[in-house]
């Protein structure tokens, strides 16, 4: 049950960086991007078990922190599980060492993820910044095409109950 997310307008909050490691989560930031361009999330010949929708936004992202003269990074996660916002005390140690060279992080992926990265980073110099918004819940039934590329189809958003 992914989260569904999506982008936020983060620029204001990068002024004055120099510097900005995109903290990209595996799951739900791929799946969100994937079923709202009603494209593949995994299409091995395409880019291997990489979701082009979602590689897509961070070369953007890359691109203009580029064009603004600010150097980045992407950090991720190495193992997939379905709790990927759930960080191990490892996963926190390598962000941490990771960011030393950064004064901002943008976090693509949902709160919880942000929370972790702030944790991990609480006593250093890089201040965190969400990159993408929760809007729901993802609902789909995977579909797996020939030759090794999979799609969702009957895409739909849970959104939150509010009573």
């Amino acid at each position: 049950m992914p989260l569904h997310l999506e982008p936020l307008d983060f620029w204001a909050d990068l002024q004055d960086a120099h510097a900005v490691l995109i903290v990209a989560c595996p799951i739900c930031p791929p799946v969100s991007l994937a079923t709202a361009d009603n494209s593949a999330f995994i299409d091995l010949f395409e880019g291997g078990f990489k979701t082009p929708a979602f590689e897509n936004h961070i070369r953007e992202i890359r691109k203009i922190l580029g064009q603004r003269g600010i150097r980045s990074d992407v950090f991720s996660l190495r193992a997939p599980c379905p709790a990927m916002c759930l960080w191990t005390k490892g996963q926190r140690k390598r962000l941490r060492k990771h960011a030393r060279k950064y004064d901002a992080a943008v976090v693509l992926g949902c709160e919880s993820a942000r929370l972790s990265a702030e944790q991990a980073l609480e006593n250093d110099h890089c201040r965190v910044v969400s990159g993408m918004r929760m809007t729901g819940i993802t609902n789909a039934t995977v579909s797996l095409q020939s030759p090794f590329r999979i799609t969702f189809k009957n895409v739909a958003r849970v959104e939150e109950n509010r009573t």
